[in-house]
């Protein structure tokens, strides 16, 4: 006896024996040879009429009846266990349409889900591309699933960069996706180019209203130009010299925008101008307070300045410097000023009415000077005779009190002489 190819299913069972010879019996009609083959199928075998003794069973009590139940029972699981699987495995395959990137393919698949169909067939997704139906619906036959792989698109819009993603595979499809119309729209790149899975840049303008003031005359036009200088020239207005525009020419224009054309005529003027000088100051202990002499007279420098001068449509704006040259530098002045203290009296000189002799001589001003320059001050001293009295400087630069001092003293030494139509009225009464 062979052994049996279901041994390992069943374990130590015993295999079926042999089946007895069958003699062949005389065709008599399509129906019975169908029936043969369908109990053939169904593990049953019989022996024809007619051709011999038919088989009976050994009765059920008898050992012989044992051993044909033990036979029978086997090829029964067996053939009920490979007509349910086969039923199983059935069900379980599917034909489904899997199209990628635009190229469709028909496959036969036992993934339950669509991630399952993409893991078993190696396609991989990421963030941004596009899976429908989506990644966990349940899968049937005659399905179809689309993949299509997200590409990165660098758009300038109108001037506006930024970043974004398509998953269409032409340009048009992209601007369709992002709702953009390219209805008399500038594009970098033709509306049937594609895109390529590494991702592409374009530009595109769309038309705009764009409205020109120039001449006194208006004029609007549509345009899709990347500037304003641009849009002029579609406009047919030229600029010429100094002629510009409201915005800066090489700026976007943008739809409703006005733009006023600026006729820009000019000039250069030079001019020059004083540079004032400085004052340094230094105390002196040698001059009594409140005088101040001038040890260096001050002088006042000069530049050369070129304006620009401008008209506007017609109207003179405001000069503009755009060059500055030094011509001669400013001389600073230096000035010393005294600290030192003015006496109290002079003696012999105090009861004098001075106020009366400074209003004969000067009108009572400390800086009085006469027509010929030669007398200054309260007492219309003259240099020399101020500076051998202690005096710095010009008397009418002195402050009152110290002409007054000085004034004393000179009395003193000489009496009202020096003053010979003023001199009486130092004296009251």
């Amino acid at each position: 006896m062979s052994e049996s190819p279901f041994t390992g299913v069943y374990g130590d069972q015993a295999a079926p024996d042999p089946e007895p010879a069958v003699v062949p019996a005389p065709r008599t009609g399509d129906g019975r040879a169908a029936r043969r083959r369908r109990s053939a199928e169904a593990g049953v075998h019989t022996v024809p009429a007619g051709t011999g003794r038919r088989r009976r069973p050994a009765p059920a009590g008898t050992a012989a009846g044992r051993d044909s139940w033990r036979r029978i029972v086997p090829q029964a699981l067996v053939v009920a266990f490979l007509a349910g699987g086969t039923t199983a495995f059935v069900a379980a395959d599917k034909s489904v349409r899997l199209t990628v990137d635009g190229e469709p393919r028909t496959l036969h698949t036992f993934a339950d889900d669509v991630d399952g169909l993409l893991a078993a067939e190696g396609v991989g997704v990421g963030p941004h591309d596009l899976v429908a139906p989506a990644r966990t619906e349940a899968l049937d036959d005659g399905d179809e699933i689309v993949v299509r792989y997200g590409r990165p698109l660098r758009l300038t819009l109108d001037g506006q960069t930024r970043q974004a993603w398509t998953t269409a595979g032409t340009v048009e499809g992209a601007l369709r996706q992002f709702g953009i119309r390219v209805e008399g729209a500038y594009l970098s790149a033709a509306r049937t180019a594609p895109v390529p899975r590494a991702g592409l840049a374009l530009a595109v303008r769309t038309e705009r209203s764009v409205t020109f003031m120039a001449d006194g005359r208006e004029s609007t036009i549509r345009t899709n130009a990347a500037t304003v200088q641009e849009a002029l020239g579609q406009a047919g207005i030229t600029l010429q010299g100094q002629d510009t525009t409201s915005v800066p020419p090489a700026s976007f224009p943008r739809d409703g925008q006005t733009v006023t054309v600026l006729r820009i005529t000019g000039t250069r003027e030079v001019r020059e101008e004083r540079i004032p000088y400085e004052t340094e100051q230094t105390e002196d202990d040698a001059l009594f307070a409140g005088t101040e002499v001038v040890e260096r007279a001050g002088r006042p420098g000069a530049r050369r300045v070129t304006y620009a001068l401008r008209t506007v449509n017609g109207v003179r704006q405001k000069p503009r410097k755009i060059a500055e040259e030094i011509v001669r530098e400013p001389v600073t002045q230096l000035v010393k000023v005294g600290t030192k203290p003015l006496p109290a009296s002079v003696a012999g000189a105090d009861g004098l009415d001075w106020g009366a002799l400074a209003r004969c001589e000067s009108g009572g001003r400390p800086a009085a000077t006469d027509a010929s320059g030669t007398y200054g001050g309260l007492y219309q001293f003259d240099v020399r005779t101020w500076q051998s009295l202690g005096g710095s400087g010009r008397p009418q630069d002195a402050p009152g009190p110290e002409q007054t001092y000085r004034a004393k003293k000179l009395y003193v030494q000489r009496g009202a002489a020096p003053w010979p139509h003023c001199g009486r009225r130092l004296y009251r009464g």
